[in-house]
């Protein structure tokens, strides 16, 4: 159930305000072109979405907790706590999220440029379709 498991609340929930948060950023920046305005919101959404593992040590010595978080978190929690071990791992998962994202975004926007470009032929203009070259005015006659 949803609303008793903990884990699952907290990732719906971090789904749920990290689409926020880059719709927001993506509206802010509306006024650069495509192209950077994608790859900067693909390098947010690949720094706050890749996951990366943890290990914490329970009140029992022998015992310790595995779990997943978005790496962003555990290298800033494993900076915080001055613990190499785990920043080592962390960091690196942040840094491929930031450049897979921004790549996917550049490629995305290199996408929508092309199909935005590409003519389209559905035979239904008038003039006679593909042709490129403009066509005179004609003027509507009455009679």
């Amino acid at each position: 159930m949803l609303i008793s498991d903990s884990m699952p609340l907290l990732w719906l929930s971090y789904v749920a305000l990290s689409l926020v948060v880059l719709g927001a950023g993506y509206l802010s920046i509306r006024w650069l072109p495509r192209l950077p305005r994608f790859a900067i919101t693909g390098l947010v959404a690949g720094l706050i979405w890749m996951p990366s593992s943890f290990t914490l040590p329970l009140l029992d010595k022998a015992s310790t907790y595995h779990g997943m978080a978005p790496s962003v978190v555990v290298a800033g929690i494993a900076f915080l706590q001055k613990d190499q071990a785990a920043l080592g791992q962390a960091l690196p998962l942040v840094l491929l999220g930031c450049a897979l994202g921004a790549a996917a975004g550049a490629v995305l926007a290199i996408w929508f440029r092309r199909r935005q470009r590409r003519p389209e032929d559905d035979g239904n203009r008038p003039g006679g379709g593909s042709s490129d070259v403009p066509q005179a005015r004609q003027e509507p006659v009455v009679g």
